[in-house]
């Protein structure tokens, strides 16, 4: 199984790349961990919120293969906790899934369409946290749900 994270925007602060190039490197020993990112829309001043998210959503569905489980990373999902998040993995391994695909929203959510395309729906936090953020919260997340499930020590509880 390979993950993919779909998200818009780069990540800006040196601090962040950083800390997800570090989670990166240590996933490569566990799994094919990849990140598509989307640019930013151009001229998105001149359009309505519901014209961003349709935009944005079309963008993010051009990267979906019909074969590909998607996950959305949303404040609306389910929250897990690491151990939940772990097995939810192994689980989606057992079920020999090629590819599974987490996609954060742009700043106004996702589309209708994205919803609609959406096996699961996952959030990180009731919290409200930026793209630059999630994306270093969520790398460290599957470092650490594969940590768990090979008994490494790097989790405690």
């Amino acid at each position: 199984m390979d993950i993919k994270l779909i998200l818009h925007g780069k990540t800006e602060e040196a601090y962040l790349k950083e800390g997800i190039s570090k989670y990166y490197r240590h996933l490569k020993r566990y799994i094919s961990y990849s990140e598509i990112v989307i640019p930013a829309l151009k001229n998105a001043k001149r359009l309505s919120f519901e014209e961003i998210k349709e935009k944005e959503g079309d963008l993010l569905l051009a990267k979906i293969k019909a074969t590909n489980t998607l996950v959305m990373l949303d404040e609306k999902g389910k929250v897990l906790s690491s151990l939940e998040f772990s097995t939810f993995l192994q689980k989606k391994m057992n079920l020999s899934i090629k590819s599974l695909v987490f996609v954060v929203g742009g700043s106004y959510g996702f589309s209708d369409e994205v919803y609609q395309r959406a096996n699961y729906k996952l959030s990180l936090s009731k919290m409200t946290f930026s793209h630059q953020m999630t994306r270093l919260i969520f790398v460290e997340q599957i470092y650490r749900a594969f940590t768990i499930l090979n008994n490494e020590p790097y989790h405690h509880e």
